[in-house]
């Protein structure tokens, strides 16, 4: 089987495609660049610098990965960008490889980044991420597995996103997102629990119940934090509840941003 590169496209030789691959008209393909099997490359993309791309990605016209960082301190070294397997980056997604020497900017499997979406230097995307229309990452942001970011916001750098959670559109993100919660406003604030959500990634109503009891406890309750962490040690063993705690944990810790709070 041949590869399916339009006559148009400008692939280096060094490159490391897959037979399977396709490339649309006018994509540009560096010569460090590895792409995996059945992976869709459109119309006009650009893949440069050290980039290795899983299976089954479909990558949209005008997206361009794996370019130099928006870094002043970006002195050339060789870093990288890593995408996994069966994501969709859609139109104009903007991914930068990493800052420092040996890092990499990395995303894992069925992720969706939707139009202009822009992932700065060295961030991190767990599985199944939903990112809406023109978000921007700026650099060293983490976001877990199965979050939600709905469409025109930014995200502080070294931010922490956690697992599924929900973030509302113009919202401006300059703490920690803890998971399974709604955050969205300017400033913005934590809501509530992210229900909806919750419901449609299995959680059990057992579950819910001990995540809309530590939301009381962390956000309504008078408590100070350690207090509040405190409290959440009384509550059934969750491994939810576990994950919600040592995020808390971790996000105030020293050289974090420390938590977004809940509303006043």
């Amino acid at each position: 089987m041949l590869t399916l590169i339009h006559p148009t496209a400008v692939i280096h030789p060094g490159a490391e495609l897959h037979p399977t691959v396709q490339v649309g008209a006018y994509a540009v393909i560096g010569e460090r660049v590895k792409i995996g099997p059945d992976t869709k490359i459109g119309a006009h993309a650009i893949i440069d610098g050290l980039t290795e791309i899983g299976a089954r990605n479909q990558i949209f016209p005008g997206a361009a990965i794996g370019l130099e960082p928006q870094d002043l301190k970006y002195e050339g070294s060789p870093t990288r960008v890593k995408i996994g397997d069966s994501n969709q980056i859609r139109e104009y997604v903007t991914i930068n490889r990493a800052t420092g020497a040996g890092e990499s900017t990395t995303i894992g499997n069925h992720n969706l980044l939707m139009a202009y979406v822009h992932v700065g230097h060295n961030c991190a995307i767990a599985d199944r991420v939903i990112i809406a229309n023109a978000v921007a990452l700026a650099g060293h942001v983490k976001i877990e597995s199965q979050a939600r970011l709905s469409g025109v916001l930014g995200v502080h750098q070294f931010v922490h996103i956690g697992r599924l959670s929900m973030v509302g559109g113009l919202s401006r993100i300059d703490r920690d997102v803890p998971p399974y919660m709604l955050v969205e406003g300017n400033p913005s604030r934590v809501r509530a629990i992210n229900k909806v959500g919750l419901q449609r990634a299995g959680l059990t109503e057992e579950d819910l119940l001990v995540l809309k009891k530590t939301f009381r406890i962390l956000y309504h309750s008078g408590y100070t934090l350690n207090q509040a962490l405190e409290q959440l040690d009384l509550l059934p063993e969750n491994a939810h509840l576990q994950h919600l705690r040592r995020f808390v944990q971790q996000s105030i810790t020293k050289g974090r941003r420390g938590l977004i709070p809940g509303k006043k």
